[in-house]
């Protein structure tokens, strides 16, 4: 088949963590390994930034900003979750550079957090990046290990 009328088209998806890319599997949380919200992979962070992993439009920054929604041009939708129960630190430790509506590039500068206190108040710091509109992604493509804002650590073919 001639790659031009191929209908799928691949996207990549950069690391939002510096830090080590892991399979969703080892999310200390039931509804992000087990995939209820999407299928993705997750971040263990050896930095305090969050970037955006792909460009697109910012639909939500979490009041409690420990999590950011980023939508893509061709639809595709990623949540970015910074570890893990972290609602409950209401804020503490997060400081966002980022609005609702705001256009972004892949690698810009989302939310910075404090690593040493979410290990101290909240469950894990492990970061999972999901794809909740899984009816847009037909394959993915995984890319595990050590990471930079750079890296490409997962790759999808678009519906």
């Amino acid at each position: 088949m001639l790659s031009f009328l191929k209908k799928n088209k691949k996207m990549e998806i950069k690391a939002p963590i510096v830090g080590t890319a892991v399979p969703l599997s080892e999310v200390p949380d039931e509804v992000f390994a087990s995939k209820m919200m999407g299928d993705g992979m997750a971040f263990e962070p050896t930095e305090n930034g969050l970037y955006a992993p792909i460009d697109g439009e910012i639909v939500q920054v979490f009041p409690t900003l420990h999590a950011v929604g980023i939508k893509a041009d061709n639809g595709v939708e990623i949540l970015l979750h910074i570890g893990i129960d972290t609602v409950n630190l209401s804020g503490e430790g997060f400081e966002s550079f980022v609005n609702a509506g705001d256009k972004v590039t892949a690698g810009q500068k989302l939310i910075t957090f404090d690593i040493d206190l979410i290990k101290e108040k909240a469950k894990s710091v492990i970061t999972p990046l999901i794809f909740t509109n899984m009816d847009k992604v037909s394959d993915i493509e995984y890319n595990y290990g050590a990471t930079t804002k750079d890296t490409t650590v997962l790759t999808i073919n678009i519906k």
